[in-house]
């Protein structure tokens, strides 16, 4: 009798389905996806992954965010984060481009690169905006600002305007260097990017 029960529970966990894995939500980006001068577990991805769970989303949010790095530094290492297998994707880039005064078409070009790469592999996207610094003069603005929702416009990827909305200027959400969020900031930003984020997870393929 015993070993009836002991073949039967074996059958029950070899037909029992695996648990499944959380999804992968890589934060392809700058500084600001990294973490720049943040105290461990205050970062972008940290407390986006924290507030996901908070509303029962079983994700792993993974921190692809690079200090420094221009949109061609992003489109030169999306082999290797591709290679993660990631489900979704947050797209931070261009905020370092903008900062360097470097073309707009060039940031363009490379932006529209990575979003062809990443629609060719089937994996959905949510791009962030940014908008230059205004002491960059009117022309330089204009093209700049103009990348982002003429990207989203012919693509039709997710697009989330301007990702230090509600931060940028407020002394009390940046670090000294008033550029960088604190982890104050970092949670507004979560808090304002996060139905977004749950639309991105929405497009993701089970």
């Amino acid at each position: 009798m015993r070993s009836c029960f002991l073949i039967i529970f074996l059958a029950l966990i070899v037909v029992s389905p695996a648990t499944a894995a959380p999804l992968r939500l890589t934060a392809l980006g700058t500084s600001l996806t990294q973490g720049y001068g943040l105290p461990p577990g205050t970062e972008f991805t940290v407390q986006l992954q924290a507030a996901l769970k908070a509303q029962k989303y079983d994700v792993a949010v993974v921190n692809a965010g690079v200090s420094g790095d221009t949109s061609a530094d992003g489109l030169s290492r999306l082999d290797w984060t591709l290679a993660d297998h990631p489900d979704a994707v947050i797209l931070e880039l261009g905020s370092n481009d903008m900062l360097r005064g470097l073309p707009p078409d060039q940031t363009e070009k490379n932006l529209r690169a990575i979003l062809a790469k990443l629609k060719a592999v089937h994996v959905p996207v949510l791009m962030c905006g940014m908008m230059a610094q205004r002491n960059l003069g009117p022309d330089y603005v204009k093209q700049f600002d103009a990348i982002y929702p003429k990207l989203a416009n012919e693509t039709g990827v997710l697009f989330y305007p301007f990702i230090l909305d509600g931060v940028a200027l407020n002394p009390k959400l940046n670090q000294r260097d008033g550029m960088h969020p604190n982890p104050a900031g970092v949670k507004v930003i979560v808090g304002r990017i996060l139905p977004s984020v749950k639309k991105l997870l929405a497009q993701v393929k089970h």
